[in-house]
């Protein structure tokens, strides 16, 4: 067990993403933006980002934007995610979630990983959130 201070993930713990080492850069409402640092641990058998993690630093981005209107207040779950794969990841990456409606208990949201220097889309997603009253742990 890490005896590493927690990050504030936009105002909650989340031992899943400091475990895979994402970032937290920026919340604002309807908009989340993490980084991700290539670590050999994170990789598949070709060297690239593995498809999972990719997939798991999508659903905490785009559930950061789904519930940026109210991050202190604001939990989500998610319902049902859609991810597909342009490239691979071979190096830092920067992972942007939109949420592009929300209603009184459902967000939509979207997302989108690019390289670091914005050159090259490898990967976008879609999530649909269900939206609940934040329970700390």
């Amino acid at each position: 067990m890490s005896t590493q201070d927690p990050i504030d993930y936009f105002g909650i713990s989340v031992p899943l993403m400091q475990y895979l080492g994402l970032r937290p850069e920026q919340i604002g409402e309807d908009y989340c933006r993490t980084c991700l640092t290539l670590r050999p641990e994170l990789t598949n058998s070709r060297g690239d980002i593995h498809g999972g993690t990719l997939m798991a630093i999508f659903d905490f981005t785009m559930s950061a934007a789904a519930r940026g209107h109210a991050p202190h207040s604001v939990g989500v779950m998610t319902i049902e995610m859609s991810t597909h794969f342009l490239e691979a990841a071979t190096g830092d990456i920067i992972i942007e979630g939109r949420c592009i409606r929300r209603g009184r208990s459902i967000a939509f949201c979207e997302g989108t990983i690019t390289s670091e220097d914005g050159e090259k889309r490898v990967a976008v997603a879609r999530a649909t959130f269900k939206l609940v009253q934040r329970r700390d742990v």
